[in-house]
């Protein structure tokens, strides 16, 4: 079959005074954290290990050289004299997808290959559940040997050399505008916020996948949460300059939120419940999926202090906020606990859940029990027209990269559908 990639005149991109007056009351503290960001920061520029790792639509970019550790552009506050505005990029695109992981690089990879413009909102490449699998030995043609990162990396690549355009961004929520009966499915309504751009998209597809914390939060986190406790250093972070911190977690994310926090904090408290710093002496377990230079790179940093083989038990705080974390090392007595003072506690978990990461959605689509998204079976569209979930999001029992992929294609043809109000689906190819 012909090969085709998304048309560069197909997507909207311009930035725009937008009102604070008229956007979500929750976004706005998002608007405000990075403007807090920028001026701090300035006129040192912050380095990207936490930001969006941005690949422009059409670009040559190779993912697999393109460093995580870039300096992308800052956002620019607005020039106007109104006390009540500020300049965000928007950009508008057919297709919206959040999540990086198979199924929503599949979904993308059919929907730029069918000429509409997409783009991937990924919070991070490196902690789903396909990025921490070692051996990939029962995907169809892949190599037993294959990592599932080295495979993801593959289908990302993919994706982006037919046109879709690929950000690394923390998605905080969703809105849905209204619209008219006649706009219809032309109307670029569905609305995705992060720290960096606004995406309005004509379809959205829901790819965080189910690796979200199955366990209940610590006593105090819930409590506490925006009040101290945070799970974004990228977007909190501004807020505890000169100020002692906690990071919570033995994984990449946590390491680099850790490395990010360290541009602010006095001090940066890194807690792990496990040994991440001996993985060359023998029998000692460690997570081989951390990256032992970030780690290296983390701790050599001057205001850290490392907490290994510690737990942590609880979040402590008043009417203030969050003034410190009670932690207890592994293997000592049940009353031996130490409280470390912090102003944030930033908690990122062990490891990865089980559990369906619908918390942006703020109950825009229908949710079944167990938390997946209910989607019709057919097209993968959720309760909202033109909002499609695929992958382990749906919470489906059977979670392999091949449903996932699968689930991707599907939703890819029925968005095409939907979008060009066709009366069936369009396949990729047809064997003569």
């Amino acid at each position: 079959s012909s090969l085709s990639s998304s048309s560069a005149s197909s997507r909207k991109r311009y930035n725009t005074v937008v009102p604070l007056t008229t956007m979500p009351a929750a976004f706005l503290y998002s608007i405000v954290t990075v403007a807090v960001v920028v001026v701090v920061m300035m006129p040192q520029r912050v380095s990207s290990f936490a930001m969006p790792l941005a690949i422009p639509h059409n670009s040559n970019i190779n993912i697999n050289t393109a460093s995580r550790r870039s300096s992308p552009p800052l956002p620019s506050l607005s020039s106007s004299s109104s006390s009540t505005a500020l300049r965000m990029e928007v950009v508008e695109y057919d297709v919206a997808i959040i999540g990086g992981g198979p199924a929503g690089c599949a979904c993308a990879l059919y929907t730029s290959r069918a000429d509409l413009s997409t783009i991937i909102l990924d919070k991070n490449p490196s902690v789903g559940a396909l990025a921490v699998t070692s051996h990939i030995a029962n995907y169809p043609g892949v190599d037993g040997s294959m990592a599932g990162s080295e495979l993801l990396d593959q289908m990302r690549i993919q994706a982006v050399q037919y046109g879709t355009r690929y950000e690394r961004a923390q998605v905080f929520m969703m809105d849905i505008e209204e619209t008219t009966a006649e706009e219809g499915s032309t109307a670029y309504n569905k609305v995705v916020y992060t720290p960096d751009l606004t995406v309005k998209a004509r379809s959205l597809v829901l790819a965080t996948g189910a690796m979200g914390r199955a366990s209940p939060p610590f006593p105090g986190e819930a409590e506490y949460l925006g009040k101290g406790v945070s799970y974004c250093a990228t977007c909190d972070g501004a807020f505890y300059r000169e100020s002692e911190v906690c990071v919570f977690g033995a994984t990449n994310e946590a390491v680099e939120e850790a490395l990010f926090l360290t541009k602010f904090a006095s001090t940066v408290h890194w807690i792990t419940s496990t040994d991440v710093t001996s993985c060359d002496e023998p029998q000692v377990e460690c997570n081989k999926f951390l990256e032992k230079e970030l780690v290296f790179e983390l701790l050599e940093q001057p205001n850290v202090k490392h907490w290994e083989k510690t737990k942590l038990v609880s979040v402590e705080g008043d009417v203030s906020g969050v003034t410190g974390v009670t932690v207890k090392a592994v293997g000592s007595s049940p009353d031996s606990p130490q409280v470390i003072p912090v102003e944030g506690a930033f908690i990122y978990g062990a490891g990865g859940g089980s559990k369906p990461i619908v918390d942006f959605c703020q109950n825009k689509v229908d949710l079944d029990e167990s938390g997946g998204v209910i989607v019709d079976r057919d097209s993968m569209e959720s309760s909202v027209k033109g909002i499609f979930a695929i992958g382990d999001i749906r919470n489906t029992a059977y979670k392999q990269v091949v449903v996932a992929a699968a689930d991707g294609c599907m939703a890819a043809m029925s968005i095409e559908k939907f979008l060009k109000n066709r009366k069936t689906v369009k396949v990729d190819w047809i064997h003569k």
